[in-house]
């Protein structure tokens, strides 16, 4: 509800805000949030551009992206806005539909830096906005199950693999869900005596970017028309198969933790503690488990139904309409987004570049640093799909968000389920303004 709200304050302020200023000296002011290593890693990226170029970058550094938001749809309205942000495509449609971006199509047309080609296209095509390309993607990632090596030598289960299957999955999740004698937890077992598990099989957020792409993998849709969405689908017969499945993890087979554990431990600290054999996440949890000395991970492919699907976890630099030196923000853009801007960002292990040529070499491929199996990251490129770019799909996302968490941790149908997310987006959708 948070991001629907803010959404809302978004694209009120956007509306009411005038046209750029005139020319100005000063710093590019960069507004950007992340984890710790992610927010060191733009600060050496406008270091080096700094050093570079001899011009200076102000980084106004955001505590989430809802703060993000809120900070730039104020700023808007205020006349002062940064010039230039980082947001995912998933929320930047808001400011999209109300012109508060300044598209690059002409700059990008023109550079000497590199062309559209140097990058993955769907990475671009996520930022494309009525005939224009609005932002310059920064990463391009996708869901992945981490998961335990240790762990899954320990109780011989097999290592994930290309290819593997849901129930796969639901087998190794099963198999390394145990309590803290070791001994395997079956769901609805009358012989575990009450035991809590110590090891669960699984993590993973009830949300709809989660499920979207095993509805896809088993021949389902998301959304009634890719180009002009008016509803959400997940009561068609093959989405609706794959949520049923997502909800009985816990529900039925009891290998995610309960809603009050995840509320007191959030599965990538549970992760790292080794309180979880595997997680689905995109690369934003790389650092964090760099960090990890107690044992060994690596990440694999998600599980395939029909065929192999995946969603795209994306992040690009926008330029505000209402930059007062539109010129000084493309220039740090075309840094930032060259071949060493992107080699010192995937330094930390954060991003997955999206210029063809770095996410291919060892800046990004380390063989020293883990994950060792990373080329996952590059091999699912070719089958991730995209969620609509909607000026409400924010507060779509929070309008589903504790429906499915009531399907998922308290045993809702998947029928029920389905019909209230139906019900709750609908009037969202019927609002939205798109690409």
């Amino acid at each position: 509800m948070a991001r629907a709200l803010i959404a809302l304050v978004a694209a009120l302020a956007v509306a009411a805000a005038g046209c750029g200023g005139e020319s100005r000296e000063g710093p590019v002011r960069f507004l950007v949030f992340g984890d710790p290593e992610e927010l060191q890693a733009y600060r050496d990226v406008a270091s080096a551009y700094e050093r570079e170029s001899g011009e200076d970058v102000q980084l106004v550094e955001a505590s989430d992206r809802d703060d993000l938001i809120a900070r730039l749809s104020t700023s808007i309205a205020a006349g002062s806005p940064p010039d230039v942000f980082l947001m995912n495509y998933r929320y930047y449609g808001q400011f999209a539909s109300k012109d508060a971006i300044e598209p690059v199509t002409e700059r990008l047309d023109e550079s000497e830096a590199f062309e559209a080609d140097d990058f993955y296209p769907i990475a671009m095509d996520a930022f494309r906005w009525r005939g224009e390309q609005l932002c310059m993607p920064q990463n391009i990632s996708s869901l992945v199950v981490y998961y335990n090596r240790d762990l899954f030598t320990r109780y011989s289960v097999p290592e994930p693999k290309s290819g593997w299957a849901w129930n796969e999955l639901l087998g190794a999740a099963a198999a390394l869900t145990r309590d803290a004698n070791g001994r395997q937890l079956r769901a609805g077992d009358p012989d575990s005596g009450g035991a809590t598990a110590a090891v669960y099989g699984l993590g993973v957020e009830p949300t709809l970017i989660r499920i979207a792409p095993f509805a896809w993998s088993n021949g389902g849709s998301l959304v009634d028309d890719d180009d002009r969405p008016t509803r959400l689908t997940l009561d068609e017969p093959e989405s609706l198969e794959a949520l049923a499945a997502f909800l009985q993890l816990r529900s039925v087979y009891g290998v995610v933790p309960a809603d009050v554990e995840v509320e007191a431990i959030d599965d990538e600290t549970r992760f790292a503690n080794g309180g979880l054999a595997m997680l689905l996440s995109s690369r934003r949890s790389t650092p964090l488990f760099r960090t990890i000395t107690d044992f060994e991970w690596d990440v694999a492919p998600l599980p395939v139904w029909k065929e192999p699907a995946g969603i795209l976890h994306s992040d690009a630099y926008c330029i505000t309409s209402g930059s007062e030196d539109k010129d000084a923000a493309w220039d740090f853009v075309e840094f930032a987004l060259g071949a060493e801007g992107q080699r010192i960002a995937s330094r930390t292990g954060r991003t997955v570049p999206s210029m063809i040529s770095v996410a291919q070499s060892e800046a990004f491929l380390d063989p020293n640093a883990p994950p060792r199996n990373a080329r996952v990251f590059l091999d699912t490129i070719d089958v991730i799909r995209l969620v609509p770019t909607l000026s409400t799909w924010p507060e779509i996302e929070d309008a589903t968000e504790p429906i499915l968490e009531n399907g998922l941790y308290h045993g809702e149908p998947a029928e029920q389920v389905a019909r209230e997310v139906d019900e709750a987006t609908r009037p969202l959708f019927a609002r939205a303004e798109g690409p």
